[in-house]
């Protein structure tokens, strides 16, 4: 169970730490509305989590219930999703948009700025198949209470999430600094994102 953990924690922060479009988002609201914002768009970003891991939860225990084909099919459909991602990625540019409108913070601003996170995660379709792709593998006792096992899982990747999206907030100039001076850095940070979606795939699949 702890090895498994272990390995659920890195291959989370891995993915995390990746550039997609939730750090791309608190990286510009970090930039152009303070760090404040970019904490708040955070807390809304990570409380949505929860509700794609209530959709695995339930779901995928149900289907383990029925069969272990099936629950087979569905991992090595997560491998091949995340082999998918790895290949968009290779497709896709080396730059990224850090421009972002300007938001006024008071308690109104603060509110729409966690909405916007919140809604933005939970809208997202591509969480849930992730999270469906992502979190069966990292099961460490298929046979036994999968809820509870997919929620803890859940609350870790939450925990993780917070953090990194916190630290890049409150690191959100430094950051912009980094990628404005190092124009290379994109391409680090692609092929970074395609080892990671192969990497975690093939751990899934073996």
């Amino acid at each position: 169970m702890i090895e498994q953990i272990i390995l659920f924690l890195t291959a989370s922060m891995l993915l995390t730490i990746s550039p997609g479009p939730d750090i791309v988002y608190v990286l510009v609201q970090s930039i152009a509305n303070g760090k404040k914002a970019g904490i708040i768009t955070t807390l809304g970003l990570v409380s949505g989590i929860m509700v794609h891991t209530t959709l695995v939860a339930f779901g995928v225990s149900a289907i383990i219930k029925e069969s272990d084909n099936i629950f087979m099919s569905i991992k090595i459909f997560g491998a091949l999703y995340l082999f998918f991602l790895a290949y968009k990625v290779f497709r896709s540019g080396n730059s990224f948009s850090l421009s972002s409108e300007e938001v006024p913070i008071n308690n109104n601003s603060k509110n729409r700025l966690f909405m916007r996170g919140f809604i933005m995660n939970v809208l997202n379709p591509k969480v849930t198949i992730f999270f469906l792709a992502f979190f069966p593998g990292f099961l460490w006792a298929p046979e036994e209470d999968t809820v509870f096992q997919f929620y803890t899982l859940g609350l870790l990747f939450m925990l993780q999430a917070f953090i990194i999206f916190g630290l890049v907030a409150l690191l959100a100039g430094n950051i912009s600094g980094f990628l404005k001076n190092h124009p290379s850095s994109g391409v680090v940070l692609k092929w970074v994102q395609i080892v990671v979606f192969v990497g975690i795939g093939i751990f899934i699949l073996i």
